[in-house]
């Protein structure tokens, strides 16, 4: 990405010649390279993604947007021009309008941005990966999917009040995810993931590990009976249900009727007081933390669930504006300016009746990963039917299921939480620890 300072004195005067008072522009450049390994061939991908999005308010104070990948004077001229057109056309209510957070400082936590390791050594490392893992167990055949990545991201946002922001950070992965066959018996699988700054951080020989050992604890299947069991969620599917009823803490969710809040549901008891979720930007885990959204708001700590307590949504400067709260650094920027979470952190909160323990409790499922969210997943009613990975426990021996579906109600979930675990895994969308739930509807197939 050009220099953002000359970006943002081609935009001041590239307005000021066509007369626009008020604009701003969100850009990123996103450099990736990323192999995958089929039986010991590699497969490389590399792409350098670069856009920016403009937004210009006319006179009237209605509002038009555009989009160009071409950041030199003439795109932005370009782009200022269509913008300024376009905002003829823009909506009349609720106009999107700069965040009240824009130009405060944030403290500048500078990250030189990682060294980029060579592709030949991508593949070199993914491909002993690869045959590390098929060496592990005899039943272990293909490693269907996997993949090493290294990512440099640059972004910035500016705006005609004399809003800068900018910053830069590299991540790089790794991936593994291994499948079985043995004569007469159904394929197993089992999966892992690593996240550091670079490549050379990365904890492959782990990865290979819990891989393997994951796979390898699914080799000697059951059945199970149908019925209702006590359920304990692995870090990884415990975050994968707060993200796929995460409608529940977005402001632009509830005021687009597309939630299980309302409005005034702030204070209202959601869950066990066992349990708090914040969403935590800035969390020390969180490997590509980004210290400002899309409309130059600040991110921070937000603290979604406390001690089971509803406590805050998460808001972009429109919706803050609207439910007279503050924005809370979760916008993207766009024509309609849509909300997501940053990084969840689950923690357990209160003191619990009874400590559990998987290696003292009997006939508890251990669920490790779910499956077809998208399908499974009704949203707006709260319901879940979902397949997953697993195994039943009695007193430590774990005994794989073979398959089998959970089923319920997200709030009811929620409530009926009555332990969570002390020690939290990092995940791809957060750190959370291991969360025990009363009883839950599992189908044995």
């Amino acid at each position: 990405m050009s220099n953002i300072q000359e970006i943002a004195t081609y935009a001041q005067e590239n307005a000021a010649k066509l007369g626009i008072k008020k604009f701003d522009i969100y850009g990123s450049t996103v450099d990736d390279t990323s192999v995958q390994v089929d039986q010991g061939e590699p497969k490389l991908k590399a792409s350098n993604r670069s856009g920016v999005t403009v937004r210009v308010w006319n006179e009237e104070n209605t509002m038009g947007v555009t989009s160009t990948t071409d950041v030199d004077a003439k795109g932005l001229e370009l782009a200022l021009k269509t913008a300024y057109e376009a905002s003829f056309f823009g909506v009349k209510e609720n106009v999107p309008d700069f965040s009240p957070e824009a130009t405060i400082p944030i403290p500048n936590t500078h990250k030189e941005k990682a060294l980029q390791a060579p592709v030949s050594e991508l593949i070199e490392k993914l491909l002993v990966a690869e045959k590390e893992l098929l060496a592990t167990h005899p039943a272990i055949t293909s490693v269907p999917y996997n993949g090493l990545a290294q990512r440099d991201i640059d972004r910035f946002y500016l705006n005609s009040d004399g809003a800068v922001r900018t910053e830069s950070h590299s991540l790089a992965s790794v991936y593994l995810y291994s499948k079985t066959e043995e004569e007469g018996k159904k394929p197993r699988s089992g999966g892992a993931y690593r996240v550091k700054e670079s490549v050379a951080e990365l904890d492959i020989a782990g990865c290979i590990k819990e891989t393997a050992e994951k796979t390898i604890s699914h080799l000697h299947y059951e059945k199970i009976k149908t019925g209702k069991y006590q359920v304990v969620f692995s870090p990884e599917a415990f975050l994968s249900l707060i993200g796929a009823f995460s409608n529940l803490f977005n402001a632009q969710s509830i005021l687009d009727n597309q939630s299980l809040s309302k409005t005034d549901d702030i204070g209202k008891e959601l869950a066990s007081p066992l349990l708090s979720v914040y969403d935590d930007a800035l969390h020390p885990a969180n490997i590509g933390a980004e210290s400002f959204d899309g409309e130059g708001t600040p991110t921070r700590q937000i603290k979604l669930i406390e001690k089971g307590i509803l406590t805050s949504f998460l808001h972009s400067a429109g919706t803050a504006k609207r439910l007279n709260a503050q924005p809370t650094g979760n916008a993207s920027i766009g024509a309609k300016v849509s909300v997501s979470p940053n990084f969840y952190h689950v923690f357990a909160a209160g003191t619990p009746e009874q400590e559990l323990s998987l290696e003292t409790a009997e006939n508890v499922i251990l669920i490790d990963d779910l499956q077809a969210l998208h399908a499974g997943v009704k949203a707006l009613q709260g319901s879940f039917s979902l397949p997953f990975d697993g195994w039943l426990i009695n007193k430590g021996e774990k005994t794989s299921i073979e398959s089998a579906t959970v089923a319920g109600d997200f709030l009811e979930l929620l409530k009926s939480i009555v332990y969570v675990e002390k020690e939290v895994e990092l995940t791809p969308g957060g750190v959370a620890p291991r969360v025990w739930v009363s009883e839950l509807s599992i189908t044995g197939d």
